[in-house]
């Protein structure tokens, strides 16, 4: 007995994937509270496109020896609310180990006065920070640390300015 020939190719389903705003409406699991990431906040100075942005430099405080990772991120920004994503960690081709932890830098430019910044765990857990960033005085300040009111939320990110990464254009100078 022979086979049909199949009138129409069968569509593979796509694997789920998590925006920011499903994130965000997810409930976490409740676990320990432990510090994973810290992110530290500055200006940045891009020499490429000659563009004075903000970097939000999300960064383990796992050091890593055996390979060299990324944190893949997603991130957006509405009005004044910025969200940034973890998505894992994905391992570098470098020939070259260090005993580093994970990065990841998102760039954004324009940003002027408060802005509530959430770090956005994949299990649903939110850490948020309020900011206030002023480029014409050359100042970013964390007004207030916080989590959001959601089941079982607990404390991941901690969040710091780094003055020691400032970089400007010589106009700023």
């Amino acid at each position: 007995m022979s086979l049909k020939k199949p009138k129409e190719v069968p569509k593979i389903p796509k694997a789920r994937e998590k925006t920011i705003d499903k994130l965000k409406k997810a409930i976490p699991k409740k676990k320990k509270e432990e510090i994973e990431f810290n992110c530290k906040i500055y200006f940045h100075f891009d020499s490429v496109s000659k563009k004075q942005k903000y970097r939000f430099q999300l960064e383990t405080l796992k050091i890593f020896s055996a390979l060299n990772y990324k944190i893949s991120t997603q991130s957006r920004k509405e009005k004044n609310e910025i969200d940034i994503s973890v998505l894992g960690l994905t391992a570098q081709n470098d020939y070259l180990v260090q005993a580093q932890p994970a990065t990841a830098e998102i760039d954004f430019e324009d940003l002027f006065g408060e802005y509530t910044l959430n770090i956005i765990k994949q299990d649903g857990s939110i850490n948020s920070a309020i900011l206030d960033l002023n480029i014409f005085k050359k100042e970013i300040e964390i007004v207030k640390e916080f989590l959001p009111q959601k089941k079982n939320n607990g404390k991941f990110c901690t969040f710091e300015i780094d003055k020691s990464m400032f970089s400007f254009s010589s106009e700023f100078v």
